[in-house]
């Protein structure tokens, strides 16, 4: 698993210092996850894309640490439901290879279920 195999271990051992896996399920793992990417979307909020450029430069640290606390949860909850996240990840973009070929959605938002019926 490489970089994601290290990052593990080292959220692990944070977490196992301070006792907190038994505070720690995946539906309250799940919630974490969601309250931080909350706080990373709240960067966004309420901006045009000029507002978002300049906001990301001149807030760019506080922007990599509440994207760094997303990581964190997602990497804590693999571990904890022993899901190789980088065979994941490989294996989803494989599907979604499938769902969105280059033919029909290079330049196109539209869902796969959209695009299917093209």
């Amino acid at each position: 698993m490489g970089d994601f195999d290290e990052l593990q271990k080292l959220i692990v051992k944070f977490r196992d210092d301070r006792n907190w896996r038994q505070f720690h399920n995946p539906k309250d793992l799940a919630i974490s996850l969601l309250l931080e990417a909350a706080e990373l979307l709240e960067h966004f909020q309420w901006k045009n894309p000029e507002e978002m450029r300049r906001h990301i430069v001149k807030h760019k640290q506080e922007v990599s640490e509440e994207l760094a606390d997303v990581l964190y949860w997602v990497l804590l909850i693999g571990n904890d439901l022993e899901i190789d996240l980088t065979d994941a990840l490989k294996k989803k973009m494989v599907q979604n290879g499938a769902k969105y070929p280059v033919s029909k959605s290079k330049g196109n938002y539209k869902k796969y279920i959209e695009l299917a019926k093209e």
